[in-house]
């Protein structure tokens, strides 16, 4: 898919990946809508950013952990650029929950934003991707390939978000391709210490953490190619080579 004007739809794109996602995508030509939640500020940020660079974009204020507001959403969007050509499900929650911690209630927000809001997401936005030979890009994690033991539910949902790309991949076809990108050690934590972090940088055999750009290129990637579909990329400087 040729990105010069298309429209694109960046779920959490007030912050952290998810805006560098969005200012990505707008270099390339795309219009850009701008997701956010909490992040009110940093979504100005980002659609500021876009506009002083001559691109078009703007924010949509959802709360994707209720379902109508996910349908809604994808049907503001449609309104508001005339079209949809590609989705990007980047919102996510991250929190540190080591088994004997974990609680009904922070299960039931980390899989209903980031595996329930992305499949909702994709399904509303289907019709009108369907349309312009549209994508989906799924932000995964390396979570979800491996066993990140204080990061327990985290690591289910993402493993969850790695088998509904293959599965939306197969029953889109041939009008939507879905793919994700499962990022290793990018924006790590809050509460991550320098001990983990250095481990984390000699286990990785590019020798560094990742960037938010590292993770933007992959989608770009993606979304540009053209015969690729139910594919997840791994982003994580080698961690996952044995």
């Amino acid at each position: 898919m040729k990105l010069e004007g298309r429209v694109a739809l960046v779920t959490g794109a007030g912050r952290r990946v998810g805006q560098a996602i969005a200012l990505a995508l707008s270099e390339r030509g795309m219009r850009v809508a701008a997701h956010y939640h909490e992040s009110a500020s940093g979504a100005e940020e980002t659609v500021s950013r876009i506009r002083d660079a001559g691109g078009r974009a703007d924010s949509f204020r959802s709360d994707l952990r209720h379902v109508h507001a996910c349908e809604s959403l994808i049907h503001d969007v449609g309104e508001s650029f005339g079209a949809l050509d590609a989705l990007v499900n980047s919102a996510a929650v991250m929190v540190r929950t080591p088994i004997g911690s974990v609680t009904a209630a922070q299960w039931d927000d980390m899989f209903a934003i980031n595996l329930r809001a992305p499949f909702f997401c994709a399904q509303a936005a289907a019709g009108m991707l369907g349309k312009r030979g549209g994508s989906i890009v799924n932000i995964a994690d390396l979570a979800g390939l491996e066993s990140w033991p204080a990061y327990v539910p985290h690591g289910i949902s993402k493993a969850g978000v790695v088998q509904m790309t293959r599965s939306l991949a197969r029953a889109m076809a041939p009008a939507v391709r879905v793919n994700a990108v499962a990022p290793g050690a990018v924006l790590l934590p809050e509460d991550f210490g320098e001990a983990e972090t250095a481990h984390l940088e000699r286990t990785t055999p590019l020798g560094r953490i990742g960037t938010p750009r590292d993770v933007a290129d992959a989608v770009v990637y993606l979304l540009e190619a053209d015969y690729v579909t139910g594919e997840t990329l791994v982003v994580d400087g080698g961690r996952l080579v044995r």
